[in-house]
């Protein structure tokens, strides 16, 4: 298992796919954070952060069968561990604790 930290566009992948439940493959997870954060997302960059988000144990994959609507090949499906649920809850958590220490943010002057 490599490095436990958790980087912002790791913590959006890692949402999306716990999000997705079991249907969570690279080109849904794109579809979901660029819905969801507003953001364009390359779908290199989803494979290289769900590969590397599997390589520190905050997910786990799977081999669904292929489809010809695929050209005959099949989809890896991702799933989040129970680490990543973990680390899910601490990054909140954190965050959280941040937030409780900023003083009332106010638009007036």
């Amino acid at each position: 298992m490599r490095g436990t930290h958790l980087g912002e566009f790791e913590e959006l992948v890692l949402l999306a796919v716990a999000a997705l439940n079991d249907n969570a493959y690279a080109v849904v997870v794109k579809s979901e954070i660029e819905e969801k954060a507003d953001r364009k997302v390359n779908i290199s960059a989803i494979h290289t952060a769900l590969y590397r988000l599997e390589e520190k144990g905050f997910l786990e994959s799977s081999v669904g069968g292929a489809t010809k609507t695929r050209g005959g090949k099949s989809k890896r499906f991702f799933k989040v561990t129970a680490y990543g649920f973990k680390s899910l809850r601490e990054a909140q958590s954190l965050r959280q604790s941040f937030w409780n220490v900023i003083p009332q943010l106010s638009t007036q002057k």
